[in-house]
C-alpha cells in the first residue's frame, strides 16, 4: 500500500534545497531565538517544501521560495501558540526557581560562526531590534535577498520592506553609535 506523505523529488531540487539549510537555520534562529525551535521550524519548512515540490516552478528562485515557507510557518506557529491556553503549576515554578541553573547552552557550529562573524555589540543591537525590523534587515543585509523577494516572503508590500530596512538600519546605527565613541577630526 503506498504511503501518504512525501513523493520523490528530483535530485536537483533536493540538492538546491539542502544547499540553503544553513541559511534557513540562521534565519530561523533570528525568528525564534531558540536552538530547538529553530531546528523544528527548519524541519517543518523542509517537510512542507518537499511535500509541495511538484508545485514549485522550475527556473524560479528556490531559495526565496524556501524562505517564504519558513516565514509563513513561523508566523503560523506564533499565531497558533497565541491561541493555546496556558496552565501553570505554581509549585513546579517555585521548585524550578530554587534549582541551580542548568549548564550553558549547547554551542552549534552556526552559533559559533555567527558569534565570530558578528561583533558582540552588533549582535546585541540586531537582537534588540523589534521583530519586524530585525527580519527585514537580516534578510536583506545578511541573507542578501532582494526587496521583492523579502516582500514575497513576509507577505508585505515592497515599500514596507524598504521602510523597515531603512528604519531598522537607522535603529542599528543609533544603538551602535550610543555604545561607540566617534572620533571627530578637527
Amino acid at each position: 500500500m503506498p504511503s501518504k506523505g512525501l513523493r520523490p523529488v528530483s535530485p536537483a531540487f533536493e540538492a538546491e534545497a539542502l544547499a540553503s539549510l544553513d541559511s534557513l537555520y540562521r534565519t530561523a534562529r533570528r525568528l525564534t531565538r531558540d536552538h530547538a525551535d529553530a531546528e523544528d521550524l527548519v524541519q517543518e519548512t523542509f517537510l512542507k517544501a518537499f511535500r509541495a515540490a511538484d508545485r514549485f516552478e522550475p527556473g524560479t528562485n528556490l531559495r526565496a521560495w524556501l524562505f517564504t515557507i519558513l516565514h509563513n510557518t513561523a508566523r503560523n506557529r506564533v499565531r497558533d501558540r497565541a491561541r493555546d491556553t496556558v496552565s501553570v503549576d505554581s509549585e513546579a515554578v517555585e521548585r524550578a526557581a530554587e534549582q541551580p541553573a542548568a549548564g550553558a547552552a549547547v554551542e552549534t557550529p552556526e552559533t559559533l560562526l555567527l558569534r565570530a562573524t558578528l561583533a558582540p555589540d552588533i549582535q546585541a543591537a540586531i537582537d534588540e531590534l523589534p521583530a519586524s525590523f530585525r527580519q527585514a534587515v537580516w534578510l536583506r543585509d545578511v541573507e542578501e535577498f532582494s526587496y521583492a523577494e523579502i516582500a514575497d516572503m513576509l507577505d508585505i508590500p515592497v515599500g514596507t520592506v524598504m521602510s523597515r530596512i531603512s528604519r531598522g538600519r537607522r535603529m542599528l546605527f543609533d544603538a551602535l553609535a550610543a555604545h561607540t565613541p566617534v572620533a571627530v577630526n578637527e
